[in-house]
């Protein structure tokens, strides 16, 4: 997971289809999440593909070698997904107010959502009995489980399959690249547009926009930075920023991601699933 550091100020280096209006329902009240008024014309893409498309390489078209979190950080961006298309929400607290990560997830609606990665997991989630924790299912869908019985919760080729879908989207090419002893497909960024849109979104969500109450914040936005955490691609949301900006931007940032979960989620109406997918991260 992402580490988050602060810059010297002479660092040697910077370390589907558009939704139905309305789709996305808040798992507490049904109230509807709204977009910022100037993305409304943009390409709409889901966390997931958000996620994916920061920690793409723009040239190269591939991910970071490193990079060993992002594939959990994905499923749990599904999971998100689903919450706020109102598809999935987590069981009530109870009399005995169970943590977030004790809380089971439950299906709300099992309607199609037309992206195959979401349906997928959303016919996984209906066919478990008992129901899963978020944790678990992080784990499940990424294939880290002991149990041979569960091994078919396995979502396979889900970079592959996101970068085809932000292909057919404008977004991405697909190139063949030859690696010494193999080749690989990759998928560069050939809409440089959109993810400069999607970092200033994010960068001016905790500069210019900053509300240092996430109740107060935009359900994925807020969603977004916990899953570029989680993902560890969160220096690439503000690398290109001037020092004094990447210390304010990353300040704000960890403040966010250090508060207690339980505690916001109790407070903000629809955003339940993404404290707790935060909690599982920071909890493994």
């Amino acid at each position: 997971m992402t580490t988050l550091t602060h810059r010297g100020r002479r660092a040697e280096g910077r370390s589907t289809d558009r939704r139905a209006e309305g789709e996305e329902e808040a798992a507490a009240d049904g109230e509807l999440s709204q977009e910022h008024p100037e993305d409304s014309k943009d390409i709409r893409l889901t966390l997931m593909e958000e996620v994916l498309l920061l920690g793409l390489k723009d040239k190269e078209g591939y991910t970071s070698f490193w990079n060993d979190c992002i594939s959990s950080g994905l499923r749990g961006g599904i999971l998100i997904e689903l919450a706020l298309r109102g598809r999935i929400r987590l069981e009530p607290p109870a009399l005995r107010r169970k943590r977030l990560l004790e809380r089971k997830v439950l299906l709300k609606s099992d309607a199609p959502t037309g992206d195959v990665l979401l349906d997928e997991t959303l016919r996984h989630i209906k066919a478990t009995e008992p129901a899963e924790t978020v944790q678990s299912w992080i784990e499940l869908l990424t294939g880290e489980t002991w149990n041979p019985f569960k091994l078919q919760y396995q979502l396979r080729n889900v970079r592959e399959r996101l970068a085809k879908a932000l292909v057919e989207k404008g977004i991405l090419t697909t190139e063949k690249q030859n690696f010494l002893l193999f080749d690989m497909t990759t998928h560069p960024v050939s809409n440089a547009s959109e993810k400069q849109r999607l970092l200033k979104k994010l960068q001016e969500s905790v500069l210019e926009r900053w509300v240092n109450e996430p109740q107060r914040m935009e359900r994925r936005t807020l969603a977004l930075l916990v899953l570029a955490h989680a993902s560890d691609v969160l220096e690439n949301v503000f690398g290109s920023l001037a020092d004094d900006k990447y210390d304010v931007a990353m300040n704000r940032t960890k403040d966010l991601l250090d508060m207690d979960p339980e505690v916001e989620a109790a407070k903000g109406k629809g955003t339940e699933m993404i404290w707790a997918v935060l909690a599982a991260f920071n909890k493994s």
